[in-house]
């Protein structure tokens, strides 16, 4: 017999099943007598003090903690390009923490977190968030940054992913802005510190992502393809395909009279636009019509420079009727999401 079954064997000396379900009949026993056991003081009040968080909701109440208000959703929100041009050397958090009521810092998602960093030429900035990943894009300007006690140069179309390797200094030999998504939030929510890098630092270079993106728009049938783009992937990720463990991101072509076609998933989408002249935008809703089209969408109109966020479930397409291609790079919480198996992508199945 094992030990398991000698406690299980005094526990129930007759050999009788106990039911695991409740008998409203039946007097519950009495409390345990914390003091006969020896316990006093403090010991003894937080035996009785463990009841007092618990809280019993009817489940049509609270199975759905969105609809009820309880949870708020991600909101739909445009960050403009002016929140990076001129001044001083600065981060600029892209924050909707109050709207999604997250505390304890800044969030864009409830995993993640976008800002705008400007380094004036000359100037340096230490950073040192409480990540597992960091992703950077340089939007332009050129520079060098110490991470991990090895020195990495960057400039214009560059990326840069980095896992936690305590605090990173940038130095800007060039006026520059970098677009900085990490996953503090998501951290700071669980109440955790990295405890090991999770992947090696890898830097995209530009001419390489351009070169790919270039071969993808060529190829035969490109355009009839939901997406013209390249996924940027860590040889560490191979099971998700994702450029980390939590983050996902993609370096995208919208080309000139084109729709990417409706699409959702679970993931938040932080989009940066890149390059695009005026008719460049995104329709946003909640559901697809018969032609499977967006039902009263939501339109955001894309800058230059400029970002935005699309929450997670909502259907949105891509619209390029500017004349001109256009590129983005949307950075989602999509490395977590696949790992889950929650991800959910879909798509419009007509045209």
């Amino acid at each position: 017999m094992t030990a398991q079954a000698e406690v299980t064997a005094d526990r129930n000396p007759s050999g009788a099943r106990e039911s695991t379900l409740f008998d409203p009949t039946v007097a519950a026993p009495p409390l345990v007598d914390v003091a006969r056991l020896g316990f006093e003081g403090p010991l003894a009040a937080s035996a009785a003090a463990w009841a007092e968080d618990a809280v019993y909701w009817e489940y049509t109440k609270a199975a759905n903690p969105i609809g009820s208000g309880h949870t708020t959703p991600v909101p739909v929100r445009r960050f403009p390009a002016d929140l990076h041009t001129g001044g001083d050397t600065r981060v600029v958090p892209l924050d909707l923490a109050e709207p999604m009521r997250i505390e304890g810092g800044p969030a864009t998602s409830p995993a993640l977190l976008a800002n705008f960093v400007r380094i004036n030429a000359g100037d340096r900035l230490a950073v040192r968030p409480n990540a597992t990943s960091q992703l950077y894009y340089v939007l332009y300007g050129r520079g060098l940054s110490l991470v991990g006690g090895q020195a990495v140069e960057w400039e214009k179309g560059d990326f840069l992913v980095l896992p936690d390797l305590g605090e990173i200094t940038h130095h800007a030999t060039q006026d520059a802005v970098l677009y900085w998504v990490h996953d503090e939030p998501l951290l700071r929510y669980l109440g955790v510190v990295p405890s090991r890098a999770r992947f090696r630092p890898t830097k995209f270079a530009r001419h390489r992502a351009v070169e790919e993106l270039t071969r993808i728009a060529e190829a035969p049938g490109a355009n009839a393809k939901n997406r013209v783009s390249v996924l940027l992937n860590t040889v560490d990720q191979d099971r998700t395909l994702t450029v980390t463990h939590t983050l996902w991101a993609m370096f995208g072509l919208l080309p000139v009279d084109q729709i990417q076609r409706p699409h959702r998933h679970q993931s938040v989408a932080l989009d940066l636009i890149l390059d695009c002249e005026p008719g460049c935008y995104t329709l946003l809703g909640d559901r697809l019509d018969e032609r499977g089209d967006i039902v009263d969408p939501l339109r955001v109109d894309w800058e230059p420079g400029g970002a935005f966020v699309t929450p997670p479930g909502k259907w949105h397409a891509h619209h390029n009727e500017s004349g001109s291609p256009a590129h983005l790079i949307p950075i989602q919480d999509a490395g977590l999401q696949t790992y889950l198996r929650s991800l959910d992508i879909r798509f419009s199945d007509r045209r």
